[in-house]
C-alpha cells in the first residue's frame, strides 16, 4: 500500500454532522466523534472577518470588546446567518478532515435538521454545506437520527416514539417501518429554558447574568419535577440597580417554578404527537415507552414529568448527546443514502 493510500484510508472518508443550535458534532465513519464543539462564531464587525469558530468564540460570549461580537448562526434549529454559519462548517470539515485534506476527495456530509423545517431552509442547509466544502450533502431529521443512533427498531413494524430536545428545537416523532408516522415540531427547547432561568434570576434578585450562568444552574439545580433532595447554588452576576458585582443563592424548586411554561410546551407537543399515533402504533409506545434523547432530555425530572402526564413509561438514552451524530454515521456505514429517510441536493 502507498503513502498516499494510507493517507486516504485514514484521514478520507465522509463525515456526519449534527448541527444542533448550541453545540455542532462531527463524525466519520472509521473514528467516530471528532468533534464536539459549541454552535458559535467570533466575528470582527469592522473587518467582517471571522476571528474564532467553536469553545475558543464561547469563552468571548458576553466578554468581548465593542468591534467583536460573539453569535451564534443557527437559531432554534436553522440558519439564521447564512454567510458566517458557511464559514463555521467550514472550518469544522476541514478540521475534522485533519491536515491532509488537500489530498483526499471531497467528502460526502450527512447533516441532521429540525422535522419542522420549510423547503427554504433545508435548501440553505444544502448550500451551505457544499459551499463549506463537501461534494454532496444530504440530510436526515433529526428524531429519525436521533432513533437510528438509540438503537431503536427503525425499520421494523412497531411504533417507537423518540423526544429529541436540543437547543433550538424539540423534536418529537413517532417511527415504524423506516418513516416518521406522526410528528410534532416545536421551537422551545434547551435556550428557551436558559432563558427563562436568566428572566427569573434578573425579576427575583434584581441580578443580571449571562448564558453561560443561566446554563450552569440549569445544569446544576435545573429539574421538570419534585427532587427527593431540593439543590442550590451560588450565582455571580451584575447588580440591575447598582451595576456593581452582586451574588445570589439559588434554590432548584424556584428554577423549577422558573422552567414551569417552556417544560409545559414540550410536554404538550408529545401528547399531541400521541394524539396523532394510529392505535396500533399507540399500543406499541405504551408497551415499549418513550425514550428521551437530546442535552434538554437530560433535565432532571423530565422522565417523571411525561411519565405523570401521558401514562407511558419514559426513559432517558444513555447517549442522549450523541445520538443525532451516530445515527448520521450508522446511515454512512450502511450507505443507506438512498433510503426514504434520506434528502439530498443531487
Amino acid at each position: 500500500m502507498s503513502l498516499l493510500d494510507g493517507i486516504l484510508g485514514q484521514h478520507g472518508g465522509d463525515l456526519a454532522i449534527d448541527l444542533g443550535t448550541a453545540n455542532t458534532l462531527v463524525a466519520t465513519r472509521d473514528r467516530g466523534i471528532v468533534l464536539n464543539e459549541p454552535t458559535v462564531v467570533a466575528i470582527d464587525r469592522e473587518q467582517k472577518r471571522v476571528l474564532a469558530v467553536g469553545a475558543e468564540a464561547k469563552r468571548m460570549l458576553g466578554r468581548t470588546p465593542g468591534n467583536i461580537v460573539a453569535v451564534r448562526p443557527l437559531k432554534d434549529g436553522v440558519i439564521a446567518d447564512y454567510d458566517v454559519t458557511e464559514a463555521m462548517l467550514r472550518y469544522f470539515i476541514n478540521k475534522a478532515r485533519g491536515k491532509h485534506s488537500l489530498l483526499t476527495p471531497r467528502p460526502r456530509v450527512v447533516v441532521g435538521v429540525p422535522s419542522g423545517v420549510t423547503s427554504v431552509e433545508k435548501r440553505a442547509v444544502f448550500e451551505a454545506s457544499v459551499q463549506a466544502g463537501a461534494r454532496q450533502a444530504y440530510l436526515i431529521e433529526e428524531p429519525m437520527a436521533a432513533a437510528i443512533g438509540a438503537d431503536l427498531p427503525v425499520e421494523e413494524p412497531t411504533g417507537s416514539m423518540i423526544v429529541d430536545i436540543g437547543g433550538g428545537t424539540a423534536e418529537v416523532a413517532v417511527i415504524s417501518m423506516g418513516g416518521i408516522v406522526a410528528s410534532k415540531s416545536i421551537r422551545v427547547a434547551g435556550n428557551e429554558f436558559d432563558q427563562a432561568i436568566l428572566e427569573h434570576v434578573k425579576d427575583a434578585y434584581n441580578l443580571n447574568i449571562g448564558e453561560r450562568t443561566a446554563e450552569i444552574i440549569k445544569i446544576k439545580v435545573g429539574s421538570a419535577a419534585p427532587l427527593a433532595h431540593e439543590l442550590d447554588v451560588e450565582v455571580n452576576g451584575r447588580d440591575a440597580l447598582t451595576g456593581m458585582p452582586k451574588s445570589a443563592r439559588i434554590e432548584s424548586e424556584e428554577i423549577r417554578r422558573a422552567l414551569a411554561q417552556p417544560v409545559s410546551e414540550v410536554v404538550k407537543a408529545v401528547r399531541d404527537a400521541l394524539d396523532m399515533t394510529p392505535p396500533d402504533l399507540a399500543s406499541d409506545i405504551m408497551y415499549y415507552g418513550i425514550l428521551l434523547s437530546g442535552g434538554g432530555g437530560l433535565l432532571r425530572g423530565l422522565d417523571q414529568r411525561l411519565r405523570e402526564e401521558t401514562g407511558v413509561p419514559v426513559s432517558v438514552s444513555p447517549t442522549a448527546l450523541e445520538n443525532v451524530v451516530t445515527g448520521c454515521t450508522r446511515v454512512l456505514e450502511a450507505n443507506a443514502l438512498n433510503r426514504s429517510y434520506m434528502q439530498s441536493n443531487r
